[in-house]
């Protein structure tokens, strides 16, 4: 089992950057495909961005392509989440979430990670 801890989150004027981190620990990382969700206040959890195994994929969602990068470290277990240019709209729970697999092809659904963070608010203010 490995457990997630979220960090970096605060509040940021629009137009500003926060760097999101995932800290792993019980596991080693480098056997998960990671995914970065996010929850609005009374919305649905939806689909931020993911990194595959090796890193050798990303993807994100259209609303932040261009402000949001997705890293990771496998060595230190960790995994980031740039965000700049951020808009009031991107305010959030963020959680950052790992899918045991031995494809190295990170998905966007949310019911396929099995293990998940407790989350990190990030607030941007207009």
């Amino acid at each position: 089992q490995v457990q997630l801890v979220e960090s970096g989150g605060g509040l940021v004027q629009a137009g500003g950057s926060l760097r999101l981190s995932c800290a792993a620990s019980g596991r080693a990382l480098r056997n998960y495909n990671m995914g970065w969700f996010r929850q609005a206040p009374g919305k649905e959890r939806v689909f931020v961005a993911s990194i595959s195994r090796s890193a050798g994929n990303t993807y994100y969602t259209d609303s932040v392509k261009g402000r949001f990068t997705v890293s990771r470290n496998n060595a230190e277990n960790t995994v980031d989440l740039q965000m700049n240019s951020l808009k009031p709209e991107d305010t959030a729970v963020y959680y950052c979430a790992a899918d045991f697999s031995t494809s190295d092809r990170a998905t966007y659904s949310a019911r396929s990670y099995e293990y998940w963070g407790q989350g990190t608010q990030v607030t941007v203010s207009s």
